[in-house]
């Protein structure tokens, strides 16, 4: 198989499927320094957006979460 039909079949994926792809050839890339940090919060994402659309877990607005960080953190690093 080419590179071309590699890629030609990787965009048929669904989004999902594409965007695990896509984290594990960039993972893939330098693994020494990454050792696998990345898929794992793209796992834990994931599984936390299923307990949500499953109604096992609530949210709050973006808004809401960063007022209520900026609120408890007198040092606001990263711009927060």
């Amino acid at each position: 198989m080419s590179p071309k039909d590699v890629e030609t079949a990787a965009l048929k994926l669904p989004a999902r499927r594409r965007a695990r792809l896509a984290m594990r050839l960039i993972t893939s890339l330098d693994r020494k320094r990454n050792e696998g940090w990345e898929e794992a919060w793209f796992d834990e994402a994931v599984r936390r957006d299923n307990a949500y659309r499953e109604g096992r877990l609530s949210a709050r607005p973006a808004k809401e979460v960063l007022l209520d960080a900026r609120r408890n953190n007198t040092t606001t690093p990263h711009g927060l």
